[in-house]
């Protein structure tokens, strides 16, 4: 597994990552935003944010004093496509089995 998919899988790891994944898949927010969403510190927001950026599953935007963060959808290709060969395995595995039952019905 390279680096990239390291960092995606080690910010999609923590459930409060994963709530902010989903928060910022509805609109683009600002720390302030999400740290009212949260029962935790600007700090330990702002923490999560830079985990969910080296994962690359987010990008941050200056605008004036604020900082804007906005879900980068491309971020999950990696995750995607370690997960698409499960997929095709649980997909051959099923259909071997479909034959195999199939095959003893006859």
């Amino acid at each position: 597994m390279n680096t990239q998919t390291q960092n995606a899988f080690r910010a999609l790891a923590d459930p409060t990552r994963r709530d902010i994944v989903q928060m910022l898949a509805v609109k683009d927010m600002t720390i302030a935003q999400l740290t009212d969403r949260f029962d935790m510190t600007r700090a330990a927001v702002k923490k999560h944010l830079t985990v969910l950026s080296d994962g690359g599953l987010i990008s941050v935007e200056a605008r004036g004093r604020e900082r804007i963060n906005r879900l980068e959808p491309q971020g999950m290709a990696p995750v995607l496509d370690w997960l698409s060969y499960f997929d095709q395995f649980w997909d051959e595995r099923l259909a071997d089995l479909k034959k195999a039952i199939e095959g003893t019905q006859k």
